[in-house]
């Protein structure tokens, strides 16, 4: 499932190709089209994200939320477009008249695409967690769920309305950078802690932002065994099961919390106390 920083990254390419301009919107597999309906040949105003969420406004003041999911995915296209391919929900195009023009999208497989009005935007923010890529986002708002948990902060940290944004690898990535057994009760963890974990959150996810891809090894440990993918970056203990860990040479370690899988390494991140 994309995480936080990809969808932030969609946002911006959306501002620059369709904001400002009037769109043309449809749905080719026909399960969006009386949203399309609603909102083809109006204005785009602005294209956000929200954790894992894609939110397009409209001068109407009606949105169209996205939320991709496991197999969601947008396929540009340079214009004119050709015929659909596939199972597309939405199709989007501008006029031309926006910042960067000439482009059109196709919307694949996502979990939700539905026209949204502002009560219900704003139902779904506030149920979020603090998206530590957006402006003004408040740490301590995490903070007070997390510390009056007994779950596990490998839980909580995958719980959107904790942190909204966070999926498995910065999840397992953030808490060997910080030492943490992914197994340490919210209750365990200290404020000081969790300061030094959102700044390094926000660091590491603006980086996604900007390369497109997940920055997670410091440079003096980017060494030794290849990723897990040929296109991904190396990682410490994401999908690294059995492998040694790239500080201290111990077995990463993998189990299965709350549906998801998990890794760690259980020297470098040992059980608090």
């Amino acid at each position: 499932m994309p995480e936080g920083h990809t969808l932030h990254r969609l946002a911006r390419l959306h501002q620059r190709r369709f904001a400002g301009g009037v769109v043309r919107v449809s749905s080719p597999q026909g399960k969006f089209a009386a949203g399309a309906a609603r909102v083809d040949g109006q204005v785009l105003v602005r294209a956000e994200a929200w954790g894992k969420h894609l939110l397009h406004h409209y001068d109407s003041g009606l949105v169209v939320h996205v939320h991709l999911g496991l197999y969601g995915k947008f396929f540009d296209a340079p214009m004119p477009m050709g015929e659909p391919v596939g199972e597309v929900r939405m199709r989007l195009f501008g006029d031309g008249s926006a910042a960067e023009p000439g482009y059109g999208t196709d919307l694949r497989g996502p979990t939700a695409c539905e026209v949204y009005t502002d009560p219900e935007v704003a139902a779904l923010t506030e149920r979020l967690g603090p998206d530590p890529l957006r402006r003004g986002s408040d740490p301590d708002r995490a903070w007070q769920r997390i510390h009056r948990s007994r779950r596990p902060i490998g839980a909580l940290l995958m719980d959107q309305r904790v942190v909204a944004g966070v999926g498995n690898v910065y999840r397992a990535e953030l808490l060997f950078r910080h030492g943490i057994s992914p197994q340490r009760p919210g209750t365990a963890l200290t404020a000081d802690e969790w300061a030094a974990m959102w700044s390094d959150l926000v660091a590491l996810m603006r980086v996604g932002v900007r390369v497109g891809k997940m920055v997670v090894v410091r440079p003096e440990d980017d060494h030794g065994e290849p990723s897990y993918a040929a296109d991904r970056p190396r990682t410490y203990v994401y999908r690294r099961p059995g492998s040694a860990c790239r500080i201290c040479g111990t077995t990463v370690a993998h189990t299965v919390l709350e549906g998801r899988n998990l890794f760690w390494c259980p020297s470098c991140q040992p059980p608090a106390g």
